[in-house]
């Protein structure tokens, strides 16, 4: 049973807070998103591949930072901090976070890294192929110490922490749980979208974790336990690591949620809003830039979750790695209820 939707007061009154947040720092693998869109009409004669005639090509913020490009779309400041290589493809990445008026000032560059670069050949219908750039290559102990130094330096200027983790290389244990440790001590909220297969104990002492039911059933399996009911994973995993809050998305099913400053400690759920999917890449990112920036705005976690989730109903139904404004999160909402 779905617990009772967010009332239009109290959805309001977060949204419009928004804009008076203080600057949050995302912290996490970086990249461009590249789609390549055409038409297929024939097959290749060198190989039983479809050639793609191209109409149109676009790039977009891609990993974590879409976060960054999530959060200034809700008119909230953060700044990104992050590694690129000293490669075209790390140029075009500084030159749109300019662009977009997005801080880079904590992003460094590695003169022997790849750039993490995803080009999607697309067409009306279906992604064709993916073609990665990228290197997993974990950071030196010098570049780990060098990048920490950045976020130690800033972190006083920053009123919460997103880490998201794509598992290139970037968020070792000992850099995640120093940043962690760094905000948590400050008081400050620390928001997690985990990678899979990463041990979970990178992310302990987190205020707030969002992974998905893959990821959660991994995470449970590394501790001994094999459990795939969201309520014990949810209890499992907020004890084994320290967190605060955990929010547990489950695809089609929703989204199971559980607060352990809650009085009654329970888990509850509510139900998926999307109508319509077109394409899910992204819809993470968005997710947790909404969950924190309700959270930081005064909501419950059950608030912010189904804030983040009309806002995952918005992006999966638009075209590639997309974000979601203010006004389109109360489009949304006010035409949920009217479904619900």
């Amino acid at each position: 049973m779905s617990e009772t939707i967010i009332s239009e007061h109290n959805f309001l009154k977060i949204i419009e807070k928004f804009s008076k947040i203080d600057p949050i720092l995302v912290l996490g693998d970086i990249g461009v998103d590249k789609y390549t869109f055409g038409n297929v009409e024939r097959i290749s004669p060198e190989a039983p591949v479809p050639v793609v005639e191209v109409t149109q090509e676009w790039k977009k913020l891609g990993l974590a930072a879409n976060i960054s490009n999530n959060l200034q779309e809700l008119n909230i400041t953060s700044a990104m901090c992050g590694v690129i290589g000293n490669d075209d493809h790390g140029k075009s990445l500084l030159a749109m976070l300019n662009d977009s008026n997005l801080k880079s000032d904590l992003v460094m560059e590695l003169p022997d890294r790849l750039t993490t670069y995803k080009e999607r050949i697309i067409t009306s219908t279906q992604q064709v192929c993916r073609v990665d750039y990228e290197s997993k290559k974990s950071l030196s102990v010098k570049e780990e110490s060098a990048l920490f130094s950045k976020i130690e330096d800033s972190s006083q200027n920053y009123r919460a922490l997103i880490i998201e983790d794509y598992a290139k290389g970037v968020l070792s244990e000992g850099l995640t749980q120093k940043s962690i440790h760094l905000f948590r001590e400050q008081k400050k909220l620390v928001t997690i979208d985990p990678a899979r297969n990463i041990p979970p104990l990178f992310y302990k002492g987190a205020t707030l974790l969002k992974p998905n039911f893959v990821e959660a059933v991994s995470m449970v399996k590394f501790f001994g336990l094999k459990e795939s009911d969201p309520v014990k994973m949810a209890e499992i995993l907020c004890d084994k690591l320290d967190l605060e809050k955990i929010i547990i998305t489950l695809g089609a099913e929703g989204m199971a949620i559980f607060d352990t400053l809650d009085s009654d400690k329970k888990v509850r759920f509510i139900p998926t809003l999307a109508r319509e999917v077109f394409d899910v890449s992204g819809a993470g990112d968005t997710v947790i830039s909404v969950l924190t920036a309700s959270l930081l705005a005064g909501a419950t976690l059950m608030e912010a979750a189904w804030i983040g989730n009309c806002a995952a109903g918005v992006v999966v139904a638009k075209k590639g790695t997309a974000t979601v404004s203010a006004s389109e999160l109360t489009s949304f909402y006010q035409k949920m209820v009217r479904q619900l």
